[in-house]
């Protein structure tokens, strides 16, 4: 039975600085009591206040960034959750439970060039990735910068291109895509990475890196299905306890595939990062 990973740890920590990113995000910063060995890309924190303005129920966050002690999430404010957070003063007690979950793959530069996919703030789990593709982790070989990773960011306007500018310091090809046009690509981000691959700017053998909303998700999915595409999926799965025990957050898995001995898998323990040869998101198309 699938169970929290060994380095996870329930930790109080303080809030050093939010800062206001993109039309409506936050940038927040949260300084540990202790400090953390390196985080693996696309793993979790489940985070709550402790002077009870949070909800009952702590919220998962993707690490965005990490220094030592300091963690720094990217937020979409949406509810009372992330508002509390966005808005918390310098000194804000918060319990910080993490890191959790499986990160994205080792991003080795032994196969095809690496393509991340990202959805509004499904930017998260990127700046992390970029920065340990090209500089390794656990002394695994890295990617190059020439033509090893791409960076592909889609959003509905400019405003929701989350922090974008500050990725330029990775020195890889970064592309944008807009609903509305008023940045880059007028479109989604698969209709650009399609338009890139037909110019010859990224290769048509490929693998991909996706995370954003559902429908994006689920168009990735077939894409790579369609192109026989290794590609795997940071699911934004709605999470109640994050540590695998109230089992609410369901992924339906392939019978074929590593993950098919049982009929789903747990996206706060197995997941969130999962191939699509393992799990499937059509039966909950929207």
């Amino acid at each position: 039975m699938p169970s929290p990973p060994p380095d996870a740890r329930s930790l109080l920590g303080r809030v050093l600085h939010s800062e206001p990113c993109g039309a409506d995000g936050a940038i927040v910063t949260i300084e540990t009591e202790h400090e953390l060995p390196p985080i693996r890309a696309s793993r979790f924190f489940m985070l709550a206040r402790t002077d009870g303005l949070s909800p009952l129920i702590p919220r998962p966050f993707s690490i965005y960034r990490q220094r030592g002690r300091e963690l720094d999430f990217l937020l979409k404010v949406m509810g009372r959750g992330t508002r509390v957070l966005a808005s918390a003063p310098k000194g804000t007690e918060v319990r910080v439970v993490g890191p959790l979950g499986n990160g994205w793959p080792t991003l080795d530069g032994e196969g095809a060039p690496w393509v991340f996919l990202a959805g509004g703030v499904g930017a998260a789990p990127f700046d992390m990735a970029i920065e340990q593709a090209l500089g390794g982790m656990d002394g695994k070989p890295c990617v190059s910068r020439d033509g090893g990773v791409f960076y592909l960011f889609g959003a509905a306007s400019e405003g929701f291109l989350y922090d974008f500018e500050a990725l330029s310091r990775f020195g890889i090809p970064l592309h944008a895509a807009t609903d509305d046009g008023s940045r880059g690509f007028e479109g989604n981000v698969l209709g650009l990475l399609e338009k890139l691959q037909g110019e010859g700017a990224i290769p048509e053998r490929i693998r991909i890196l996706a995370c954003g909303p559902d429908p994006m998700l689920h168009a990735v999915e077939r894409f790579a299905g369609e192109h026989d595409l290794e590609a795997y999926l940071s699911l934004e799965t709605l999470m109640g306890c994050g540590v695998g025990i109230c089992n609410g957050c369901p992924v339906a898995t392939l019978p074929e595939g590593p993950l098919g001995a049982w009929p789903n898998a747990k996206c706060c323990v197995e997941g969130p990062v999962f191939s699509t040869r393992a799990i499937t998101l059509s039966s909950h198309a929207s």
